[in-house]
């Protein structure tokens, strides 16, 4: 349906300017109000500690109607925002750390709503498609709201940001009520109990799942643990100013942007598995490119890499969501986001640590593992028979908006 495919890339271009933009202006706001490098940084980890709990937050989302609890999350998510307005001084640094942990729940439960909502809005066809649109306007947010957000900052301060990012969840609410979704069968989960083990033994019991969400996180974690290297390289090793790290960034949005308009069709005639290959073998070879003593080719890389990231990601979330029984959804696509980018938490400190041995050991390091787990995964792939089918899935017809609808 053309007409959801539409607003799920409104939805992603919206929720993306709005994280992105606020994401930035909480760090410098937390560092004009305390002058403290240390508690900016917090900000961040804040934001990306709830993914933890995702495998207990995601049983909501098999509990409760699944569109409207997304709308609910949004809603509170835009008046959790509008309580940055009584950030006067540092005495309400807490208020700004509040929200960041209120944006971190928010991800888990809205990034796996929204995976469980596809299967219900589109064919099984188009969601490698759609996966990649959404995907690229991501992406392109990132290049465009860091900027409007810390200009805007710079212009009205950090009220005027939170009123804008307060604005976003609540327009992607009203998208949210405007998908015409189909319905599911009721069929629970009690068989198999409700715990946090069942999205382990369901994401991870299938091959055809668990394979792809094993190379996003080997792709994502090594992301992480090179990003101290790549400044490195820039700063010490070819002697460039640091604002060649945003020349980087674009590079390397710009490749996601094209990755993601082209994997949807990659995935529909390879599949999830070879997709996910691919992609974690090309973020090798552009941490390769960008050990290289030659700044176009750290440019180049850092495309290359840009590329290969995202084609692993949305292989495993279209991998996910075709292989996974409807009632499940909403613990298996969160625990799978645990699986994912949990490992960043320990990869980003164990990163900067290795960078002491120099600045290309890491990305060297990270290449190795990312060629490993994409030959490793290859040869298993070929080796093992494909008999998993997606799972199957009742006509469709289009109903409103009731308890029925997910």
């Amino acid at each position: 349906m053309r007409r959801n495919a539409g607003l799920f890339v409104a939805i992603s271009l919206l929720s993306g300017f709005g994280s992105s933009a606020m994401s930035v202006v909480a760090g410098i706001w937390i560092l004009d109000l305390t002058g403290s490098t240390s508690l900016a940084a917090l900000a961040g980890l804040c934001v990306y500690a709830p993914v933890l709990a995702g495998p207990w937050l995601g049983g909501l989302l098999d509990r409760a109607p699944r569109r409207p609890l997304v709308i609910a999350v949004n809603l509170m998510l835009a008046a959790a925002l509008l309580a940055l307005l009584a950030v006067r001084g540092p005495g309400q640094t807490w208020l700004i750390f509040a929200v960041s942990c209120a944006y971190g729940v928010s991800y888990v439960l809205i990034d796996a709503g929204e995976t469980a909502l596809l299967p219900s809005a589109l064919a099984p066809t188009e969601l490698g498609d759609v996966n990649g649109w959404r995907s690229s306007a991501q992406e392109g947010m990132k290049l465009v709201a860091p900027v409007a957000g810390a200009g805007l900052y710079a212009w009205r301060g950090g009220h005027a940001v939170a009123v804008l990012s307060a604005a976003a969840p609540v327009l992607v609410a009203t998208l949210y009520a405007l998908l015409r979704l189909s319905r599911t069968p009721a069929e629970r989960p009690t068989e198999r109990g409700d715990g946090p083990r069942t999205g382990l033994v369901v994401l991870f019991g299938k091959r055809a799942t668990g394979l792809p969400v094993v190379l996003a996180a080997v792709s994502i974690a090594m992301s992480g643990f090179t990003t101290a290297g790549i400044y490195a390289i820039v700063v010490t090793d070819l002697r460039l100013p640091t604002t060649f790290l945003g020349v980087l960034a674009g590079a390397q949005g710009a490749g996601s942007i094209l990755g993601g308009l082209i994997v949807g069709r990659l995935i529909a005639t390879r599949g999830p598995a070879a997709v996910g290959v691919v992609g974690t073998a090309l973020f090798a070879i552009g941490c390769l490119a960008r050990c290289l003593p030659w700044w176009p080719a750290t440019v180049v890389g850092a495309m290359v890499a840009g590329v290969g990231l995202p084609w692993t990601l949305v292989a495993a979330v279209t991998a996910v969501q075709t292989h996974t029984p409807s009632a499940l959804l909403g613990r298996v696509s969160a625990t799978a986001n645990t699986a994912m980018f949990g490992p960043l938490v320990v990869a980003i400190p164990l990163g900067s640590a290795a960078v002491h041995l120099g600045a290309r050991p890491p990305l060297m390091t990270a290449a190795a593992i990312c060629l490993t787990a994409a030959v490793v995964a290859s040869l298993h792939d070929r080796s093992t028979p494909y008999d998993e089918t997606p799972t199957a899935r009742p006509p469709r017809r289009s109903v409103g908006t009731g308890p029925a609808s997910r």
